[in-house]
């Protein structure tokens, strides 16, 4: 039971972060900086991508000491994701894409290495208790949340359709 728990948990992580991948891609270059709702396009997917990593692991500390986070310190600078103000840095198609490629491959990490202790265990984020395997769903949730505004934004501005994405690249 526990493995098709992860199976189908990797599966969805992946199928919420193709569909993101997906409006990187379709995103024409006028509206990558364009507004949807209180962030830029670009911002709304790095927030996607960031609280993805995030949540995937276990604290803030761990996150920012992370192979990746060292060698792209010039794009995190002072984690403005985690200030009480708007983002203001800008991002490129390029560097999300590769930021989507880094969530990917740490889902696969991640949820592959959970065991039954682990999803069970309470995970604090913020003022929020659940268990670990909650907070996979939660985090699922959000992405998708954030995907949807993406997908909108594109439809109402570009005419833009999205396929459903049934489930994730692995």
């Amino acid at each position: 039971m526990l493995e098709h728990f992860k199976e189908l948990v990797i599966n969805q992580y992946h199928a919420s972060l193709q569909t993101l991948d997906l409006c990187v891609d379709k995103c024409p270059k006028a509206t990558w900086q364009a507004p949807v709702h209180d962030l830029s396009f670009c911002q709304a997917a790095f927030h996607v991508l960031f609280f993805t990593d995030l949540y995937l692991g276990h604290d803030i500390e761990s996150q920012k000491a992370q192979d990746f986070h060292e060698t792209h310190i010039n794009v995190f600078r002072d984690y403005e994701e985690l200030q009480p103000r708007k983002p203001e840095l800008m991002y490129e198609q390029t560097w999300i894409k590769t930021y989507i490629e880094h969530c990917r491959n740490k889902v696969t990490e991640v949820i592959d290495n959970e065991t039954e202790a682990s999803l069970t265990a309470d995970q604090v984020w913020w003022k929020r208790t659940s268990s670990r395997a909650e907070s996979h769903i939660y985090n699922i949730r959000h992405a998708q949340h954030h995907a949807a505004q993406l997908i909108l934004r594109l439809r109402l501005n570009h005419n833009v359709e999205m396929p459903w994405i049934e489930s994730g690249w692995r």
